[in-house]
């Protein structure tokens, strides 16, 4: 766990962290602009999500030998860690147990202060079907590997914090 303490306060780990989400970014993007896949609001949610952690692994690379940073970093990559879970894990309700009554929302809702839907409407702007699969690879559809991707996070995330109280040891 030491090993994990002085780990967590390298640019390294943060910037590892950065660099993961921004492939699954990346991915999600491909999918939109190349595959021609329709994003979902679950689907520009669960973006929103994966954005999130991806600036909170900023917050902590900035800064991550300063504790308020780490700290600051870790909060918010296990917040969006666990509402990604959560979003994902609704979307595959949403896919596997199809109901008239439990449906996404028809349009994405953002504050009235920060309509991301309106100023960056290519990666937040949302067309698609919630319930449709569209897509699977290896037996499981997208928002089921997103719940697998946000709970490594949140495995991973656990095992960050649980380090921080295995610090240095002085003789």
């Amino acid at each position: 766990m030491q090993h994990l303490n002085t780990f967590s306060k390298t640019r390294l780990a943060w910037l590892l962290l950065l660099l993961s989400i921004i492939i699954f970014e990346g991915c999600a993007l491909f999918f939109q602009h190349v595959m021609n896949l329709a994003p979902c609001v679950m689907c520009v949610y669960e973006r929103v999500a994966m954005m999130g952690i991806g600036f909170a692994a900023i917050i902590g690379l900035i800064a991550p030998q300063n504790a308020s940073f780490r700290w600051i970093g870790l909060a918010g990559w296990g917040y969006c860690a666990y509402r990604g879970v959560v979003l994902a894990h609704q979307h595959v309700g949403f896919q596997l147990n199809p109901s008239p009554f439990a449906t996404c929302d028809l349009f994405v809702q953002f504050p009235s202060w920060a309509p991301i839907n309106h100023w960056v409407p290519w990666m937040f702007e949302a067309y698609g079907d919630c319930a449709k699969i569209v897509w699977d690879f290896l037996n499981l559809t997208m928002p089921q590997w997103l719940v697998i991707i946000f709970g490594a996070n949140l495995i991973v995330w656990a095992i960050m914090v649980i380090a921080q109280f295995f610090g240095d040891k002085k003789a």
